[in-house]
């Protein structure tokens, strides 16, 4: 009987070390997290700084997978087609998710559907960036000369339907003028700006925080809820009047459709935990002009809903379509 009793119990124990096995504790392996941005890039530099914290949290090895190209479609492929179960994931954007989708509706992925928010990664200010000379009393002068003559000021963009490219317009919109925009399609405007080819670019503080501390170029106004602690002097758009003009650029964290809700709840208590890495805010607030922010899955899907639904607001009423 002794002997039975212990066969049995031997079984049972190996049973339960074979289920235990079958059903490893998330995770218990390498995570590659796919970000449609090229090496080098400073949304590159964003999906890195999210894999050494996921990586610090969740205890395994988390890498980079670069794959740039077709306004992100090719990582957002990438990642939409990866098996679901929490070992592929995919940095997300501004561009990405809440203006690419409404530019090429021949897309064969769906953002809503094809993936599951994770977490919000962070926010940064959008800056109306000015060459030097640029001589104006204020914001409201400036919108006056644009009304008057037009003609007189170009905008540098990234190229249509890029995100310097949309802000101008959205800043066209709400101010009543037509700015005259100056697309670059291979390289960034900033070179000319300093030259001053062109007067002006709207862009995310990071492009251009270094050229304005060293005064090549200069900052007339930037968005959000308050001033930044380095430009104490540089007013905000709501400050100014444009209460409704409110760009911002943003990363985030997203798996596959599919993903178990017990993975993303894991991801997103792993990425929520960033902004107790201090140095991190603080590089965020000082060097980026934003904010670091770990949000709930659900959080952050309403976030995309809210940002996306603005976008297409704009891109409707410029009439852009580039498909």
């Amino acid at each position: 009987m002794k002997l039975l009793a212990m066969g049995k119990l031997l079984t049972l124990t190996g049973l339960s070390l074979v289920f235990s096995i079958g059903h490893a504790a998330y995770p218990d392996r390498p995570i590659k997290i796919v970000t449609p941005f090229a090496a080098g890039s400073g949304p590159d530099a964003n999906a890195r700084e999210a894999a050494n914290e996921l990586q610090k949290q969740l205890g395994v090895s988390v890498v980079i997978e670069n794959k740039p190209g077709a306004s992100g479609e090719i990582g957002n492929a990438a990642a939409a087609r990866a098996k679901p179960d929490g070992y592929t994931l995919l940095i997300g954007s501004t561009s990405t998710l809440s203006i690419q989708p409404h530019l090429y509706k021949k897309s064969d992925i769906d953002i809503e559907k094809d993936f599951v928010p994770v977490s919000l990664m962070g926010v940064m200010n959008t800056g109306l960036i000015a060459n030097p000379q640029v001589k104006m009393k204020d914001m409201q002068d400036l919108i006056a000369r644009l009304k008057a003559k037009p003609e007189s000021f170009n905008f540098g963009t990234m190229g249509a339907g890029s995100y310097s490219h949309l802000s101008a317009q959205w800043f066209g919109i709400v101010t009543g003028t037509k700015p005259v925009l100056i697309p670059y399609s291979t390289t960034t405007p900033f070179s000319d700006l300093m030259a001053g080819q062109v007067q002006f670019v709207f862009d995310a503080l990071p492009a251009a925080i270094g050229a304005v501390q060293t005064g090549k170029l200069k900052l007339l106004a930037i968005t959000g809820d308050q001033r930044h602690p380095n430009f104490p002097n540089v007013p905000t758009f709501a400050e100014l009047g444009l209460k409704n003009f409110e760009p911002l650029a943003w990363q985030g964290l997203l798996a596959p459709a599919g993903t178990p809700p017990e993975v993303i709840n894991k991801l997103g208590v792993a990425m929520q935990k960033m902004t107790e890495n201090k140095a991190l805010a603080d590089k965020w607030e000082k060097l980026y002009g934003g904010k670091l922010i770990g949000s709930s899955p659900e959080e952050f899907k309403k976030f995309i809903t809210e940002d996306s639904a603005k976008w297409l607001k704009i891109i409707r009423h410029a009439g852009i379509e580039t498909d």
